[in-house]
């Protein structure tokens, strides 16, 4: 007989508002200042307030009739007044032929379909408020500060802020609305300029639209016997979720009987392109589209994992895929639920959901309390016998993420934004206490070792890491510290000071394993480097430096101040020789651009037909054939053909790989 679902712990509802407004849309809440009743012969008071939720933005810069942009303005009811933040998109232009060859500009989204949806490509601003009418006013008009970060993309999707801001203010005057917005009297417009001057950049109108913040849509596709993670089943599913970060999440049930893959369980790459072959038609121009997968198994994970990043993101576009199992059973110490199925598991299985879909939003985990972006192994060590896991789980998201959530920029959480771990709360600013602590570790020291010091154009770059505590105390690292770790990230800058950059593939994962390392003891790990976001990593000859980061978040020093986060640092060179025949040449051309190869290499099996087709280029290559036989061996090997491994294994062959290669490959020889 299945336990009873844990009590219900009430989500924080989204702060909906805290002054009045004379709207015709949603009734806001009563007031909280004290009422106040004039003498009989005066006039009436109309107070007004800047009402919370999403503001349509529109900006007209003067002097440039061909550009205008488009956006929000999101407005959060916090205590002593407001918290906003805003984004805008630049509108696009056309071209039209005939009478007259003409270029001209496309109208403005449509107020009367909610909170917009832009074109990702046209992002250009995010939108710092500095000042705003906290409560009420009598007036007709208040100041409001901006200051604008320009985001510039760049190829490896993460793109660069301006180093400064420009810090402009505007006098915005209640108006009447124009046709479409769900409120008349929500509206206000007036003149930009740059502070320190007189001078007015463009003009600025603001309607409001919606008590939500922001809205996306969330598809859920089921494996055949696979459960949909819909709810907790003690009152909490995913419009509570939504209600409480002010985002209008649509649920949307679509194909229960996906079919399951060849093996036991499924690899990452296997669930992007699911996703992709499955998932219902949705262009993430127009829709914030989120998709969870529900299958039996996964391969490098026992609960969830956040697939779409890096290596495993098969159509180049980040954080807009997540996957759950269903059929794992739930290992001894996870309180009442331990030995279940973890479909069954309706309260545990449901918060695995939600924290892979916050790595989809772009957040990190997060250990300052028991809410969702913790991960579950962490939560079930801190039950207890009279409060166990699942009943302690907080049904919530942290302050500081519940913050993120709802004023990050847009290309920080919508899906095919930045890649994910490269939102942050500095860069752009949002506030100016959410910087997170970054704790130097004196005690440890990362020393990188290559296997080979020249590599071949085209071959893997094999490096050996060692992390030794020097102190003579324990120190608390990570248990894992090589590319399927969640910590690690590096760059490697070539020959003419061109940095390219890479990550752990696997860093959203329901888990986040901790180790102690004894005084003086050193671990060792080796990376078998290849390819990044931004492409191959060795693409050129000459000495190329590899820089390695390992970053992990040690526990909350206080329950909502900003996570201390440790670091620490190794490099080292390798020189890269160029092509030794023409028939290198070709070989090193086809794995450095096959993208498919890195996933062979990563992941292993023999399902990419691409990859496997360029490993194959490579390993019948007189120079990178001992460089790759490894990487075929080892793919062989996990779809059961095991005769090739053994040979170069015994020798018979001549193969260059790391010491963690080998061991990997002896496992799957067994």
């Amino acid at each position: 007989m299945n336990p009873p679902p844990p009590p219900m712990l009430a989500i924080p509802p989204y702060p909906t508002e805290t002054g009045t407004s004379t709207s015709d849309g949603d009734t806001p809440a009563p007031p909280t200042f004290p009422p106040f009743h004039p003498p009989p012969h005066w006039p009436p008071f109309h107070f007004k307030s800047v009402r919370t939720g999403a503001w349509m933005l529109n900006y007209a810069p003067l002097g440039s009739p061909l550009v205008a942009y488009d956006g929000t303005i999101r407005v959060e009811a916090i205590t002593g007044g407001r918290r906003a933040s805003g984004d805008l998109y630049q509108r696009p232009t056309i071209r039209i032929p005939f009478p007259t060859p003409q270029t001209i500009m496309l109208p403005p989204p449509n107020p009367a379909n909610g909170i917009p949806v832009q074109a990702i490509g046209n992002y250009r601003y995010y939108l710092r408020v500095t000042k705003i009418l906290e409560n009420i006013t009598l007036g007709n008009s208040f100041q409001l500060g901006l200051q604008m970060f320009l985001f510039t993309p760049t190829s490896n999707g993460a793109g660069t802020w301006s180093p400064q801001p420009i810090n402009c203010t505007a006098t915005m005057s209640w108006t009447s609305a124009p046709a479409g917005y769900p409120s008349s009297t929500d509206y206000l417009q007036g003149d930009l300029k740059q502070d320190g001057t007189n001078v007015i950049m463009g003009h600025l109108k603001m309607g409001w639209l919606s008590k939500f913040l922001r809205k996306a849509t969330v598809e859920i596709d089921t494996e055949t016997g696979s459960e949909a993670p819909l709810d907790s089943g003690n009152g909490h599913n995913w419009q509570t979720v939504g209600e409480s970060i002010g985002y209008d999440l649509k649920i949307h049930v679509s194909e229960r009987n996906v079919p399951e893959v060849t093996g036991e369980s499924w690899a990452d790459n296997e669930m992007n392109d699911t996703m992709i072959a499955h998932r219902e038609p949705t262009n993430l121009n127009f829709e914030w589209h989120y998709h969870i997968l529900a299958v039996h198994l996964i391969d490098s994970t026992p609960r969830g994992i956040m697939y779409d990043s890096g290596a495993t993101d098969s159509n180049h576009i980040p954080r807009e895929g997540l996957g759950i199992s269903t059929h794992w059973i739930i290992d001894p110490g996870y309180g009442t639920v331990s030995g279940m199925r973890f479909g069954l598991a309706k309260a545990p299985h449901f918060r695995t959901a939600v924290h892979e879909l916050g790595h989809a939003l772009g957040l990190q985990h997060n250990t300052v309390d028991l809410g969702f972006m913790n991960t579950s192994d962490v939560i079930a060590a801190a039950g207890t016998a009279a409060n166990p896991f699942p009943n302690n789980i907080k049904w919530s998201f942290a302050d500081n993420d519940l913050k993120r959530l709802r004023h990050w920029p847009d290309i920080f959480i919508r899906p095919g934004g930045v890649p994910f771990g490269d939102s942050n709360d500095f860069d752009p600013l949002i506030t100016p206490d959410d910087r997170a602590l970054s704790l130097d570790m004196p005690d440890l020291k990362l020393e990188l070792t290559p296997l080979l010091t020249e590599v071949p154009l085209g071959a893997p770059v094999r490096v050996q890491l060692k992390l030794t505590n020097n102190s003579d105390r324990e120190v608390t690292i990570p248990a894992r510290i090589d590319l399927k770790s969640t910590c690690l990230q590096g760059n490697v800058k070539d020959a003419h000071g061109t940095k390219r950059s890479f990550r752990s593939i696997i860093g959203c994962v329901d888990e986040n394993p901790l180790t102690e390392l004894g005084p003086k003891k050193s671990v060792t790990k080796s990376l078998t480097l290849l390819r990044g976001g931004d492409g191959a990593l060795f693409p050129i000859s000459g000495v190329s430096e590899i820089s390695v980061a390992l970053r992990w978040t040690l526990p909350s020093v206080g329950e909502a101040g900003p996570l201390p986060e440790a670091e620490v640092q190794g490099s080292t060179t390798v020189f890269i020789t160029g092509a030794h025949s023409g028939a290198h040449a070709k070989a090193a051309h086809i794995v450095l651009t096959t993208p498919d190869a890195h996933l062979v290499l990563a992941l292993g099996g023999t399902r990419m037909k691409l990859g496997l087709e360029a490993v194959e280029t490579a390993v019948g290559n007189d120079v990178l054939g001992p460089h790759w036989s490894v990487v075929k061996a080892k793919a062989l090997a996990k779809a059961g053909k095991k005769e090739y491994g053994r040979q170069h294994l015994g020798g018979k062959e001549k193969s260059i790989m790391s010491g963690d290669e080998k061991e990997k490959l002896q496992t799957l020889l067994k």
